[in-house]
């Protein structure tokens, strides 16, 4: 009796080791999660503090990549989107009854066009790419790869090989514009982007001040004047320079005079980069003058610098120079009134790219109107 009730024990004894053991397994997965997200989190606590005091300029150097996204190693689409943090959820409604167009061009840094792209995604804008067909095919299969996991964005149907000022560049822009117009989604604004203009505003944001404008362009500009009239005066010709770079084709000005401006339009200068409507962009598309002032625009100089401006006519005073934003520029960045930020480089400048992106996202979940998720946190 003795033996059999020892057994009994022995068999409850076993059966609890079980259960425990199966407890345990089970919870393993789950303390292993809990310790990433610890860790994780410590992980964004120390680079919270860092962007501080970097954007006070108490330390001028910061080191490593923190927010690295799972790209190349995840084995889904899925899986790439959750553990790379991106936003898979509209956060408000305004959002959601305001939709963006971005027109993105791009041919280097994939790294920095990626962190780009996970700042401005959300899932009811949509997003047109344009692969310079210069770009090397280990960067064009990246970028494929990437967008082909979502459905709200997709490869332009007709690329360029761009030739930095020269109608190319230009082209490409309407190359996207125009897909993105037969897209089922009915977008207000279109902004376009290189790969390395990061957003220093939400998505919320970004709509709020879009819809401050009422229905304008955004195309900041001022009269073409000397000595910029030379970009149109004379006609330009693509040329292979005699050395190597980012650019090895330019376009050089040859001594043959150009005819009129079509229509007499009063050529204006400023940005490339430009908020427009979607009637504007119907518009360029189907109007006389637009269609004029760009055969017109085929051999002069960053023809993209005239033609927005030009066609949209819009008054100010506006000055675009180029610059790789460091660390120093981070309290500028973060309290002015910019939209976003030409140009970052994450390879150059990895504390940039991450602070604002950090501030960015801190910001977007603060301002949700529905139940954060925990994957959306960076």
């Amino acid at each position: 009796m003795l033996s059999r009730k020892a057994h009994c024990i022995s068999a409850v004894l076993s059966l609890s080791g079980l259960a425990v053991l199966l407890v345990l397994d089970h919870q393993l997965p789950l303390l292993s999660k809990q310790r990433r997200q610890s860790q994780k989190s410590r992980e964004a606590d120390f680079l919270r503090d860092h962007c501080r005091s970097l954007a006070e300029q108490d330390r001028a150097f910061i080191w490593g990549k923190h927010f690295r996204t799972s790209f190349g190693k995840s084995s889904s689409c899925k899986d790439y989107v959750t553990s790379s943090h991106y936003l898979t959820k509209t956060l408000s409604a305004e959002e959601a009854g305001f939709p963006i167009a971005y027109a993105i061009t791009i041919h280097k840094e994939f790294g920095t066009f990626e962190r780009v792209f996970r700042a401005i995604y959300m899932p009811h804008n949509v997003y047109c790419i344009h692969v310079d067909k210069k770009a090397p095919d280990r960067y064009q299969q990246d970028v494929k790869k990437l967008v082909d996991c979502f459905p709200n964005a997709f490869l332009v149907s007709k690329a360029e090989v761009v030739i930095y000022t020269g109608i190319t560049r230009l082209q490409a822009d309407l190359n996207c514009m125009k897909d993105l117009l037969r897209s089922t989604v009915q977008w207000k604004y279109l902004l376009n982007l290189c790969g390395q203009d990061f957003p220093l505003k939400t998505n919320k944001e970004i709509v709020r001040k879009l819809k401050k404008f009422n229905g304008k362009n955004i195309t900041p500009g001022i009269p073409l004047v000397d000595p910029y009239t030379v970009r149109t005066k004379y006609s330009f010709k693509p040329c292979l320079g005699d050395h190597e770079g980012e650019y090895p084709i330019q376009m050089l000005s040859t001594t043959y005079l150009k005819s009129e401006v079509p229509h007499n339009l009063t050529l204006y200068r400023g940005s490339s980069y430009v908020a427009l409507t979607r009637p504007f962009v119907e518009f360029i598309f189907s109007d006389e003058r637009a269609l004029d002032l760009l055969e017109w625009s085929q051999d002069t100089f960053s023809p993209d610098e005239q033609y927005w401006t030009t066609l949209s006519r819009i008054p100010g005073h506006y000055k675009r120079d180029i610059c790789v934003y460091g660390t120093g520029d981070l309290e500028w960045l973060l309290s002015g009134p910019q939209l976003f930020a030409n140009k970052v480089e994450l390879e150059t400048y990895p504390p940039t790219v991450e602070c604002l992106e950090l501030a960015v996202r801190e910001r977007a979940l603060k301002e949700s109107e529905i139940p954060v998720e925990p994957s959306w946190y960076l």
